[in-house]
């Protein structure tokens, strides 16, 4: 399974970035191979719809989760219309915390 994570950082001691569609990086991680690339959220510039235009990009690279600090309502709505899973955070981590936690 891949699972996006909203990463401010291209690296794993990099924080969970608290917004989506304003993420500089999302990790992907793959729970089969257990491996992570980061890859630039290419919708952080849009001047609007940087949500709707992250999910596609999450969506055609195959990801089934995304774990960020918070969704936008837009988000929510057009997520609930394909198979992906929002995972909101609560608390501040790091890409590494995360991909522990997945471990488990």
């Amino acid at each position: 399974m891949k699972i996006a994570i909203c990463s401010k950082d291209d690296n794993i001691a990099s924080e969970v970035e608290p917004r989506f569609g304003r993420c500089r990086f999302f990790a992907l991680y793959d729970s089969v191979d257990y491996s992570i690339t980061f890859i630039d959220n290419t919708a952080e510039s849009l001047t609007e719809g940087a949500g709707p235009a992250a999910l596609e990009l999450l969506k055609d690279k195959g990801v089934e989760k995304i774990i960020s600090g918070n969704f936008g309502f837009k988000l929510k709505a057009l997520a609930s219309d394909t198979s992906i899973q929002l995972i909101v955070l609560k608390e501040k981590h790091t890409i590494k915390d995360i991909i522990q936690l997945l471990h488990h």
